[in-house]
C-alpha cells in the first residue's frame, strides 16, 4: 500500500524522478484542458444545447452563486480561478473509479502547489480591489502590533489548506486500502462511492476557503480578521 503516489516512480536519472504524482496531474490537466475546448467549441445560444453544455451551465452558475454568497458582488472576477481549484480536486478524487489511477491530491506536494496558488492570489485580487496602499494598511489594523500576527496568519491558514486537502485525501485512500484488504468482496463498491463523497466534499470545502480569504482581502474595513475560523466536515 502507497501511502502517497510520490512513492511510485515510474522513471528515474540520477535526482530527477517521474512518479505518479506528475503523472496524474498532467494528465488531470490535459483532460481538463482538453475537455473545456471540446465543451465550448460548438457554444448555443438557443433552446437546443448539448447535454454537456447544459452540465457545464449548471455548473458554472452553482459556481458564480456560491461566490455570491461567500460575499463577492462580482463572481465573473473570481470564477477563472476558482472553478478551476473546485474542478482540479473534485476530478481528482473523481477519478479514483478508473483502475490503477492515484490522485494526485494524495501527494503533500500538490496540495502545497494549490494552496500557494491561494495564498498569491488573495493578495493580488486584494491589492486590484482596493490597491496596494490600502491593502498593506490592513495589516497594520487594529494597531500596529498587530502586524507580526497577520503575517503569520496569513501563512499559518496557507499551511493549513495544504495539510487540511492533504491529510482527508490520504486518510481516505488508506481505510479504503485497508478494508479493501480485509475483505475485498464486500466493501469495494461502497466505500469506493465514499470515497467519492468526501473528494466531492473536500473540494468544496478547499474553493469556499478559497474564497473566503480572497473575500476578506477585497474588503478595507475598520478591523482586520487576524485568522480565519473553520469547521472542517
Amino acid at each position: 500500500m502507497n501511502l502517497s503516489p510520490d512513492n511510485i516512480i515510474y522513471w528515474q536519472a540520477g535526482f530527477f524522478k517521474l512518479n505518479a504524482t506528475i503523472i496524474f496531474t498532467w494528465g488531470l490537466m490535459f483532460v481538463l484542458v482538453i475537455g473545456s475546448k471540446l465543451i465550448t467549441r460548438n457554444l448555443s445560444t438557443g433552446l437546443q444545447r448539448s447535454r454537456w453544455q447544459n452540465l457545464m451551465e449548471i455548473m458554472v452558475t452553482g459556481i458564480n452563486l456560491q461566490i455570491e454568497e461567500v460575499g463577492l458582488n462580482n463572481p465573473q472576477k473570481y470564477i477563472a480561478f476558482l472553478g478551476s481549484l473546485f474542478l482540479f480536486v473534485a476530478m481528482a478524487a473523481l477519478f479514483t473509479i478508473i483502475p490503477g489511477y492515484e490522485p494526485p491530491t494524495g501527494s503533500l506536494s500538490t496540495t502545497a502547489a494549490l494552496a500557494i496558488c491561494v495564498f498569491v492570489a488573495v493578495p493580488m485580487f486584494g491589492i486590484q480591489q482596493s490597491g496596494l496602499k490600502n491593502y498593506l494598511r490592513g495589516y497594520l489594523k487594529p494597531t500596529v502590533i498587530m502586524l507580526p500576527f497577520n503575517i503569520v496568519s496569513e501563512i499559518s491558514r496557507t499551511l493549513a489548506l495544504a495539510v487540511r486537502l492533504f491529510g482527508n485525501m490520504m486518510s481516505g485512500a488508506m481505510i479504503l486500502a485497508i478494508l479493501l484488504t480485509i475483505t475485498p468482496f464486500i466493501f469495494p463498491v461502497a466505500m469506493s462511492a465514499l470515497g467519492l463523497l468526501t473528494g466531492m466534499v473536500q473540494a468544496y470545502i478547499f474553493s469556499i476557503l478559497a474564497t473566503v480569504y480572497i473575500a476578506a482581502a477585497t474588503r478595507i474595513s475598520s478591523t482586520r480578521p487576524t485568522g480565519t475560523t473553520d469547521q472542517e466536515t
